[in-house]
């Protein structure tokens, strides 16, 4: 393998020059994990795009990053059949591709000149004279490796640099929180162009044990019969695919018994999919992680030391400092159950210092109370501290939102949900988490033009093929709400927080009834 990533730098060496962006934009295989490592190695730095990405997304990121080049696949392959990946890539017009098969040698498509094979890339360098050998690029240790997105209530993403220092601290908890070490065989459905991804990848390499990877959906009985036969002792997932793996009963039969411990991100967990999940490996304990993309880190775990709650945290992550906030910016103390929104302590291994393409200061810092001389960190979570000491994720402070464990903005959605429609007026996009707990739900409130009549349901499917077709196609609209007009504050600001409260009602009386 190390033969591997040396011939894929020194290709990359003939190619660009230290420092150049390259994106990938393809599934987490073997050969994107080589890909990644071998750009690190040749002093460039990894640009991550999630490969279920619209043209226009992809365009963003290539844009903001300054990419010069980006690796992709051909196609995609999804239940034995293939979507096109490498015409979506070039929609979004880059600097120049390099493809590789999804299947055989040879790519399945009609490249444009300036793009390449990745057959053809990789010969070019036989020429080199020890094309198996590559010295690595030694840098300093705040040296940008990976560019990462996460969006904001802007509407445009973050672009978020990680430095050596990331992989050292997301390392660093999966030992300690998660218990990743030698021997261990960690599995986890994800993406190089979310932030598992990477924090994965590390997590498995910088501790000395084994990356497995699946490549199909993760949906199905197939992926249970690779945690069965690849013998995965740590498997993480996010609480939706736990959901989908209980309704479906598709591992019935199969033994999980490996795995020494769960983990879960992205989403708020269900607590009764939780003791399902516990359940198929002798109740092993569900290690929750919650943070950030600009944190290369969770903020706060579970952790093997204390006891655990399901869908809930018993800790801050190693090394952080916390507080809640009430709603004067005033820090509870650290032993009262209360409700309120985090604070970072600034003093943050790993976190990012710097965004490329915003203030970092606005972001993360400006407006945020002090407390003990610190400036504090701003995160955006609402979190409940319970009277035995237990956290859990009541959302977000501003319009973010997660949906199917990937943050974005109600501007985002309200942006192509205002076009989708002749009839539409204007639109507002909030999330609500269920009564009874789990992913959070997507709903869409709108206002009509005068004169239209329009069905929610037809509106619904209206919304959601524009959402999967110029955002995400993960992305789901769970209810429309046709109202007369929107709540606003005195300068016309929308109140989204009234919106959010009044389907939040009436969710909780449809659950009782």
């Amino acid at each position: 393998m190390m033969l591997f990533y040396s011939l894929v730098a020194n290709a990359l060496d003939r190619t660009f020059t230290k420092g150049d962006a390259i994106a990938i934009d393809m599934p987490m295989t073997v050969n994107a994990v080589i890909i990644y490592l071998a750009i690190i190695l040749a002093g460039c730095v990894v640009v991550s795009i999630a490969d279920s990405f619209a043209a226009k997304e992809i365009a963003t990121r290539l844009r903001v990053s300054k990419a010069k080049a980006i690796f992709t696949q051909d196609f995609i392959v999804r239940g034995g059949r293939k979507f096109p990946l490498y015409s979506r890539v070039v929609e979004a017009s880059p600097h120049k591709v390099i493809v590789l098969p999804v299947s055989g040698r040879n790519v399945g498509v009609q490249l444009r000149e300036q793009d390449i094979s990745w057959k053809d890339f990789l010969a070019y360098d036989n020429q080199h004279q020890r094309p198996n050998h590559f010295t690595p690029a030694y840098l300093p240790v705040d040296s940008m490796i990976n560019i990462l997105f996460s969006s904001g209530t802007t509407g445009e993403p973050k672009a978020i640099p990680w430095t050596q220092l990331s992989p050292i601290r997301s390392t660093a908890e999966g030992w300690a929180h998660i218990n990743v070490g030698v021997g261990d065989v960690y599995c986890w459905p994800t993406n190089l162009g979310w932030v598992m991804g990477p924090i994965l990848l590390f997590s498995c390499f910088l501790t000395g044990a084994t990356l497995a990877l699946y490549h199909g959906s993760p949906l199905g009985r197939g992926f249970g019969k690779f945690v069965q036969d690849a013998g995965v002792t740590v498997l993480g997932t996010v609480p939706s695919l736990v959901k989908t793996w209980k309704n479906t009963d598709c591992i019935k039969g199969l033994d999980w018994t490996k795995i020494k411990s769960f983990a879960s991100t992205g989403e708020t967990s269900n607590v009764d999919d939780d003791l399902w999940l516990s359940s198929k490996s002798y109740y092993k304990p569900i290690i929750e992680c919650c943070g950030g993309t600009e944190l290369a880190s969770s903020y706060i775990q579970a952790s093997p030391f204390q006891p655990q709650a399901f869908g809930a945290f018993s800790t801050a992550s190693m090394t952080t400092g916390l507080v809640i906030l009430d709603e004067h910016g005033v820090p509870y103390p650290d032993d009262k159950a209360c409700f309120g929104e985090v604070g970072l302590f600034p003093l943050y291994l790993g976190a990012t210092d710097r965004l490329l393409n915003a203030d970092h200061n606005d972001v993360y810092f400006k407006g945020m109370p002090t407390f003990k001389g610190m400036r504090l960190r701003r995160h955006g979570d609402i979190l409940k501290r319970t009277v035995g000491g237990y956290i859990v994720v009541q959302g977000r402070a501003d319009d973010t939102m997660n949906l199917g464990g990937i943050k974005t903005s109600s501007v985002e959605i309200e942006r192509v949900c205002d076009r989708a429609d002749e009839s539409i007026l204007e639109t507002a996009a909030v999330s609500v988490a269920p009564p009874d707990g789990g992913p959070e739900l997507l709903v869409i409130f709108v206002v009509l033009k005068k004169g239209f009549n329009q069905q929610p349901e037809k509106l619904k499917t209206i919304f959601s093929k524009a959402i999967q077709t110029n955002l995400n196609p993960l992305f789901k609209v769970s209810n429309v709400k046709i109202i007369p007009e929107f709540p606003r504050t005195a300068s016309n600001k929308l109140l989204r927080r009234v919106l959010r409260d009044q389907i939040q009602h009436e969710l909780s009386v449809r659950s009782r009834m």
